[in-house]
C-alpha cells in the first residue's frame, strides 16, 4: 500500500496558548503554516485548508496560507478542503491555484465543494435558492478551464466567455483537481460524469455505509466513459499519546463547536455516550497513535480507498496539543497503518 496517500485537514480553528487564551486570527494562521512546515517534514502526504467564513476559523482563503506554507516546504501536497465553487469565481479559482501551484512547483491540488456553511453566499451577493445550480454551472466552467485552452462558455448566473485564454498556465499543463462530496448522490455522479476524483466528507456513522456511493462513483464513471479514479475520504479525529489525553482534550472543544452547528441547524446537543460510539463504532479518530492506526487500517479496508486526511483540528485545541497530534501522525499513525496494510 506504499502508493496511498496520508493527509491532514483544518479549518484554522482558532487555538488556545497554554494559559487557555485564544490566539488572534493571525496568530492562529501562522500556527497552521507552522503545523504544515512539521507535516512535511514527517512525510505526512498532503495538507488540506478548508475554506469558512466564521468567528471560530481563521481560514478563509486556502490558497492564501497554501502560497505561504509552499515557500517552506517541498514535498507535501497543498490543497484546499473545500474550495467553495458556488460563490466564488471559476476563472479566479483557476488563477489562484495555478499560482499556489508555480510556487510549490507543482504540488497545488483543489478539492472543490459546495459547502457545509452558507456564510459565503450572502457575503459575496450570492443568492441561495440558486444553491444547485451555482455549482452546476460554475464546475462545468471549472473543467473547461482545466484543459487550459481558450474557453468559450454560456450559462445563465455567470457572464459568458468567448474564446477566452487564461492565465497562468500550470507546467504540468493541469491542476489537480478534486470534487468533495458530503452524502449527496447526484453530487457523485457529478464528479463521476467529470473524471475527476472523488473525496467523501465521512464524519459521522460506520464508514462502511459509504461503500455504496463509492461503488456508484465507479459505475457512473464507467457509464460516463470517463476514469474513476482512487476515492478519497477525510474524517474528523485528534491523536495524544494516551486515548484517555486524547479524549479529555478534545470532547469538551469539540462539544462546543458541534453544540453550536446543531443550534443552527436543529441538532439536539451532542451527548458523551454519543461522542464515545463514534470514537469507538464511528467516524472519529481520536485516541493513541496506536488506538487511531487500528481504526483508520479498518476503515481503509472496508472502503479500499487510496486516500485518507485527518481532520486534525477541532474548536479551540490547543495550539501545543495540535502540534504534538501532527508529529504523532506523522512519525507513528502513518507507519503504523501502512504496516497494518502490508500484512
Amino acid at each position: 500500500m506504499s502508493d496511498l496517500v496520508f493527509g491532514l485537514d483544518t479549518f484554522g480553528d482558532v487555538p488556545e496558548d497554554t494559559s487557555g487564551t485564544l490566539l488572534s486570527y493571525a496568530a492562529a494562521i501562522r500556527q497552521v503554516v507552522d503545523e504544515a512546515v512539521l507535516a512535511d517534514e514527517l512525510g505526512v502526504d498532503a495538507i488540506a485548508l478548508g475554506e469558512h467564513h466564521r468567528p471560530e476559523y481563521a481560514i478563509s482563503t486556502p490558497e492564501t496560507v497554501l502560497a505561504g506554507i509552499a515557500a517552506r516546504t517541498s514535498r507535501i501536497r497543498l490543497g484546499s478542503g473545500v474550495t467553495v465553487l458556488s460563490s466564488d469565481d471559476p476563472v479566479r479559482v483557476f488563477q489562484r491555484f495555478a499560482t499556489v501551484d508555480a510556487l510549490s512547483n507543482g504540488r497545488a491540488e483543489v478539492i472543490l465543494g459546495r459547502g457545509s456553511f452558507t456564510e459565503s453566499f450572502p457575503l459575496f451577493g450570492y443568492d441561495l435558492r440558486d444553491y444547485d445550480q451555482l455549482f452546476e454551472e460554475k464546475i462545468d466552467l471549472f473543467v473547461k478551464l482545466l484543459d487550459e485552452k481558450p474557453v468559450t462558455w454560456n450559462g445563465t448566473l455567470r457572464p459568458a466567455l468567448e474564446n477566452a485564454d487564461v492565465f497562468p498556465k500550470t507546467e504540468s499543463g493541469r491542476l489537480t483537481t478534486w470534487v468533495g462530496v458530503g452524502g449527496s448522490p447526484q453530487s457523485v455522479i457529478r464528479t463521476a460524469y467529470y473524471g475527476l476524483p472523488l473525496m467523501l466528507a465521512i464524519i459521522g456513522g460506520d464508514p462502511g455505509r459509504f461503500a455504496p456511493y463509492i461503488d456508484l462513483y465507479r459505475r457512473a464513471a464507467e457509464q460516463s466513459g470517463t476514469i474513476a479514479h482512487p476515492v478519497g475520504m477525510h474524517s474528523p479525529g485528534f491523536i495524544a499519546d494516551t486515548d484517555d489525553e486524547a479524549k479529555e482534550l478534545f470532547y469538551p472543544r469539540y462539544k462546543v463547536i458541534r453544540d453550536r452547528i446543531g443550534a443552527l441547524r436543529g441538532w439536539p446537543p451532542v451527548r458523551r455516550e454519543e461522542f464515545e460510539h463514534e470514537v469507538t463504532h464511528g467516524s472519529m479518530y481520536v485516541g493513541s497513535p496506536e488506538t487511531v492506526a487500528r481504526k483508520m487500517a479498518a476503515a481503509i479496508t472496508t472502503l479500499g480507498v487510496g486516500r485518507f486526511d485527518l481532520i486534525y483540528t477541532s474548536g479551540t485545541l490547543p495550539a501545543a496539543a495540535r502540534l504534538r497530534a501532527v508529529e504523532l501522525y506523522g512519525s507513528r499513525v502513518i507507519p503504523m497503518v501502512r504496516d497494518m496494510l502490508a500484512r
